[in-house]
């Protein structure tokens, strides 16, 4: 099953990141809840606080697609380009990791 990771970069503009901030916090509890959804977290950036990092993984290509199809990610596209410059990356695994083995 081919995992499908989703990384984004937002960058919040002037007096927009706590707006930003409180916009990725309420989905968050919906992101996680998806079926097919494995991760789904927010990072920020110790060298730049106003700079977040979306870290999402999906079973598959199916389930990111659902993702975007939900009313919570309709919300943030429409909202997101008001509050940040955002540069998102969808990514396939090549040498991933596993604790397991």
């Amino acid at each position: 099953m081919p995992y499908v990771k989703i990384m984004a970069t937002l960058l919040a503009k002037p007096g927009k990141a706590e707006e930003l901030e409180t916009l990725l916090f309420a989905m968050a509890p919906d992101c996680r809840m998806e079926p097919g959804n494995l991760r789904w977290d927010v990072w920020r950036d110790q060298a730049k606080a106003d700079r977040y990092i979306l870290d999402e993984l999906y079973i598959d290509n199916a389930a990111a697609a659902a993702h975007r199809a939900t009313p919570h990610f309709k919300n943030y596209l429409s909202r997101i380009h008001d509050l940040a410059e955002r540069t998102a990356f969808v990514l396939d695994p090549v040498l991933v990791a596993n604790k397991n083995g």
